[in-house]
């Protein structure tokens, strides 16, 4: 059985499911609480962070860029990175976008400041941080307006790894509360569609303990 190593609010791994659940491919998760540097799991992968991948052969891998690009070439159907070469490198363009400029500028502060210091005891959230990344959003939900309105799709007329990956970071978000979706009504329209998809309702059945999603966060009609 593939197993994936992950822990709840982590985009990337988030990620990961989303692609093993459009792939329609049968895996179990583990929550693997990576502060705790367990030495089994620091022998899966040195570098002690999630995501880590097991595939039905034993084979071992972690980086969700790299455990997608192997499940995109072992499984191919339905296909992520997809179109013409330059197709291929525009989806690729925005998974970088958001795993990189998207997480730097947003998804890190939110998370550490709302939910990694809460269970860690590390104090109360740094305002100047949070005021960063609630800054930040509305310039990124704006680029998903931008592209949308000249795309079905982030990256082109179909749906692609790049929508799932910047869906990633913002379900993290939401589970937070904290995207202004209503301010963003192109951006709002397109996280719908893709939130309507199979492949999300796991992510959407979340409920971590101690910490509550709002009431939209798993309604389809938001």
């Amino acid at each position: 059985m593939r197993r994936l190593f992950h822990i709840w609010l982590s985009p990337f791994c988030r990620t990961v499911r989303l692609v093993l659940e459009e792939k329609r491919l049968e895996y179990e998760m583990v929550v693997e609480p990576v502060w705790e540097r367990r030495e089994e799991f620091l022998q899966l992968n040195p570098a002690g962070l999630v995501p880590v991948f097991v595939d039905g052969d034993g084979s071992v891998m972690s980086e969700s860029g790299a455990i997608c690009e192997y499940l995109e070439e072992t499984c191919p159907e339905p296909p992520l990175i997809l179109g013409s070469p330059f197709e291929k490198s525009e989806i690729r363009r925005l998974v970088g976008w958001f795993d990189l400029k998207f997480h730097n500028e947003v998804t890190r502060h939110l998370l550490n400041e709302k939910v990694m210091k809460r269970f860690m005891g590390m104090g109360e959230p740094d305002s100047g941080a949070l005021r960063a990344a609630y800054h930040n959003i509305v310039h990124h939900l704006q680029y998903i307006t931008y592209l949308t309105e000249r795309r079905r799709w982030l990256a082109g007329g179909q749906m692609s790894l790049a929508d799932l990956t910047a869906a990633a970071h913002l379900s993290c978000l939401d589970y937070l509360g904290d995207v202004p979706w209503d301010d963003h009504p192109e951006a709002k329209d397109w996280y719908a569609r893709i939130k309507s998809r199979p492949c999300f309702r796991g992510l959407l059945a979340d409920h971590i303990p101690g910490l509550p999603p709002p009431k939209h966060y798993g309604n389809l009609d938001f």
